[in-house]
């Protein structure tokens, strides 16, 4: 599914001609440090500049054999370059191209989930904005409590999406590192000079310390970050799904022409992509687990990581942006029933003015306890009896020798809810 659906610019970072061609990248910078260093011939470095390239389907046959990718590709590279290929690797081991090509790889996908971040941040600005006055119920333990607006709802999105927007650029920075320092981290047979011009090309800041590995605390912070911004995905989705449930309907997915909901039943209109996106964030919070279960590594190293990275940092990666990129249409496509908003509201008859009515009797000098059991008796009765909460107060002679007629009908007016919704969205940047 996944597959089918993912965009191809991502798709395109985690190819295996990506992969190669960032190894061979970072193989001829370090050939260029070694030149500057009076360690490489010129003419043999024009010749690697020249020369280096590799075929994939060459370098597969020679992994048939020398069961090491890094080899088999380095012997491909050899091949076309001839005698000064010699030079190619010199004092380096396979991790410093490995660890560095994938951290250049994961800071690329990593920029494109961001643009996505930012564009849905966008999205719900807009909804924010368009639905600030948009009076809904607000549920607390899925029980109605006391009217917020949609707009509301949308600008808790938006700082949320910040929010996540920051954490990514941190993880990021954060794996935006590359090494080359030798088979255990030491430059015995490297140059330190060659890593800081490696690095300095690629875009990267040299690892502090390395062993033959960059520590994977890094990876976990990346792969734990994606799944923080995949739950909140998974947050808004599932919102979603339940404003859309048919004793709700207040938001509902757009339903496509020709769009079918059901095999058996054709009146069905279900909130599939917020499902799915539901669905994933559940992969996503499983790869993060995997890749905290990558940090504790023996000694200088071992591979137990290698085998899993190759699923858990493509996939969690790829499935992000893809998320996003369905959530964004979702909220773009947003159908929002104003009108049944509004009427859930009403459904409990006045109920959601409760406290208001409690704290005006407290206001009027009756202790907390019992203008709560007062207030309570008369919203139990409206409830049970559905009868109107107002019309249950106004009988009440013990609240009404605190609180006139009028004083109680002025109490029961939703713009009281409102008078702080410009206040809220001007605080969290959205005017």
């Amino acid at each position: 599914m996944i597959e089918r659906y993912t965009l191809p610019e991502m798709k395109e970072i985690w190819s295996e001609e990506n992969k190669f061609r960032k190894w061979l990248l970072i193989e001829v910078y370090a050939c260029e440090a070694w030149a500057e260093l009076g360690k490489i011939p010129t003419d043999a470095l024009k010749e690697i500049q020249e020369k280096a390239d590799f075929e994939i389907d060459r370098i597969n046959e020679i992994e048939e054999v020398t069961r090491h990718d890094v080899l088999a590709f380095l012997t491909a590279v050899a091949e076309k370059v001839g005698d000064a290929s010699k030079y190619i690797h010199m004092g380096m081991t396979s991790s410093d191209i490995l660890d560095t090509a994938l951290a250049i790889m994961m800071k690329e996908a990593g920029t494109k989930i961001l643009d996505k971040l930012i564009e849905l941040k966008a999205v719900l600005v807009d909804l924010a904005k368009k639905y600030k006055n948009t009076l809904m119920i607000g549920r607390s333990h899925g029980i109605h409590a006391e009217p917020v607006t949609f707009g509301l709802k949308m600008a808790l999105w938006v700082v949320e999406t910040e929010r996540n927007i920051e954490r990514l650029k941190d993880a990021i920075d954060t794996i935006s590192v590359g090494q080359i320092s030798g088979a255990v981290g030491t430059f015995a047979n490297v140059d330190p000079q060659v890593e800081e011009y490696v690095c300095k090309k690629l875009a990267l800041k040299p690892a502090l310390v390395s062993t033959q590995i960059i520590q994977r605390d890094r990876h976990a912070h990346y792969l734990t970050t994606l799944a923080v911004v995949a739950s909140s995905l998974d947050k808004f989705a599932t919102e979603i799904r339940n404003l859309q449930r048919t004793d709700i309907l207040e938001v509902e997915e757009r339903f496509a022409k020709g769009q079918k909901g059901s095999s058996a039943m054709p009146h069905k209109k279900n909130p599939i992509t917020a499902e799915r996106v539901a669905g994933l964030a559940r992969v996503l919070r499983g790869n993060a687990l995997a890749g905290l279960e990558n940090v504790a590594l023996w000694h200088e190293r071992d591979i137990t990581h290698s085998s899993v990275e190759r699923v858990i940092i493509p996939d969690s990666t790829i499935a992000l942006y893809y998320m996003l990129h369905k959530f964004i249409d979702v909220m773009q496509n947003l159908v929002v029933y104003e009108d049944n908003m509004k009427a859930n509201v009403e459904k409990t008859l006045g109920l959601v003015f409760s406290q208001r009515v409690m704290l005006a009797l407290v206001d009027k000098g009756v202790l907390r306890e019992t203008a709560y059991q007062w207030v309570q008796r008369n919203a139990m009765q409206a409830w049970q009896e559905k009868v109107k909460f107002i019309d249950l107060l106004m009988a009440d002679e013990e609240i009404c020798t605190y609180l006139s007629p009028q004083e109680i009908k002025d109490l029961f007016d939703y713009d009281y809810h409102l008078k702080n919704i410009d206040y809220i969205l001007k605080r969290a940047g959205i005017e």
